[in-house]
């Protein structure tokens, strides 16, 4: 395999994960953080971070927005419940070492 042919594998891969994120707003980025260790919020900070080390301006609403598929606030007004206590508990109980950066 090429260098060429892994980076077309990995952005065909990152891709298919930004979409999925996209279509399923069901699932809120709280219980990402507890149970992955990293949410989209997470994923638009990898992208801006991408864009800076090849020296492409991008800020974080408009990685936002790649990842989100729409403004940060529209989808937040749209699809993001209130955390449950369970929810807040569970996310308190996170280490360092349990999240990605």
């Amino acid at each position: 395999m090429t260098e060429q042919q892994a980076l077309e594998m990995q952005a065909y891969a990152w891709r298919k994960l930004v979409g999925h994120f996209q279509k399923r707003t069901d699932v809120q980025n709280i219980d990402l953080m507890t149970q992955a260790g990293f949410c989209r919020n997470c994923m638009s900070k990898w992208l801006a971070g991408g864009a800076q080390s090849i020296g492409v301006a991008m800020d974080d609403e408009q990685a936002r927005e790649h990842i989100y598929g729409m403004p940060y606030a529209e989808w937040k007004a749209r699809y993001q419940k209130p955390a449950s206590a369970e929810q807040m508990a569970a996310f308190r109980h996170l280490s360092k070492d349990d999240i990605t950066e």
